[in-house]
């Protein structure tokens, strides 16, 4: 979960930019949004319950996220220990210390910042994800799996389709490409306009050998243009590569040099890298 999370999901560069970015997105959407992943309902907070040191905290962690985002980890983190100053218990800074200690590499605190938490709460649905998605990086991926059970074994627990594909694909990324088609075939089925899921299932398929299902999901994706990007493209180049069909290949490789002619799926493209 280094910068932000070390390497990517598959071994091929074809899902490092949307599978690992898009994952690092929903792990951030996950730990920011409120921290209710697995306790009792309680009565909404609106406005006018907010302290002036709630307000401060709330502005404190919507700049950190913003620069975790884009990489500025030590502003981040300042952004942060701001926010706790104004407010020492708030979930949602614990959540992102967590992932921005992981992601400058500090791991030792990373790990014992989501020990503290599940020692507080173990029904956080967000913390648990989070965690096993830290312990998937770090390539622990018995512990990471029990983990993501555990989220998803909680019956309040909002967001299951991100903990599948999280749990797909670091099963992808340890070699184990059935369970994780039976995961993130799961998560499809619970989130079909997600493209992260899209793609990673597409990827699990096409190293599986079943190139029609694959291209599937990637001209799911790539019949969305806000959607449609270079790893994308490539991914569904590769597949019609397999299947022979040289003009749907001329197609995609022309919209890669046209749109993302930097992008390393392109450089890939144009140096015959197609098995990496």
């Amino acid at each position: 979960m280094t910068a932000p999370l070390p390497g990517s999901v598959f071994p091929r560069r074809s899902a490092r930019t949307l599978s690992v970015a898009l994952l690092v997105a929903a792990a951030l959407a996950g730990s920011l949004a409120g921290c209710a992943g697995g306790r009792q309902q309680q009565q909404p907070r609106t406005e006018s319950d907010k302290t002036d040191n709630d307000r401060r905290a709330q502005v404190r962690i919507e700049l950190a996220s913003g620069y975790f985002a884009r990489g500025q980890y030590e502003t981040a983190l300042d952004e942060v220990k701001l926010a706790m100053a104004a407010k020492p218990d708030m979930p949602e800074a614990m959540h992102l210390r967590n992932l921005i200690y992981a992601a400058m590499g500090e791991f030792g605190l990373a790990e014992d910042g989501f020990k503290q938490q599940l020692a507080r709460d173990r029904n956080n649905g967000d913390t648990l994800h989070n965690y096993g998605w830290f312990l998937c990086q770090r390539q622990r991926y018995a512990e990471a799996y029990q983990q993501f059970d555990a989220a998803l074994a909680l019956p309040t627990y909002r967001t299951p389709s991100r903990t599948l594909l999280a749990w797909g694909a670091c099963e992808a990324r340890e070699g184990r490409l059935v369970p994780a088609q039976a995961h993130l075939t799961k998560a499809f089925e619970a989130e079909p306009g997600n493209p992260t899921i899209a793609m990673n299932l597409g990827e699990v398929l096409y190293r599986q050998g079943e190139y029609e299902r694959a291209r599937f999901y990637a001209r799911r994706v790539n019949s969305n243009v806000e959607q449609a990007n270079a790893a994308s493209l490539w991914l569904e180049l590769r597949i019609e590569r397999r299947l022979g069909n040289t003009s749907n290949m001329d197609d995609l490789g022309q919209q890669m040099r046209r749109k993302y002619p930097q992008a390393a799926e392109t450089q890939a493209l144009n140096n015959g890298r197609f098995d990496e």
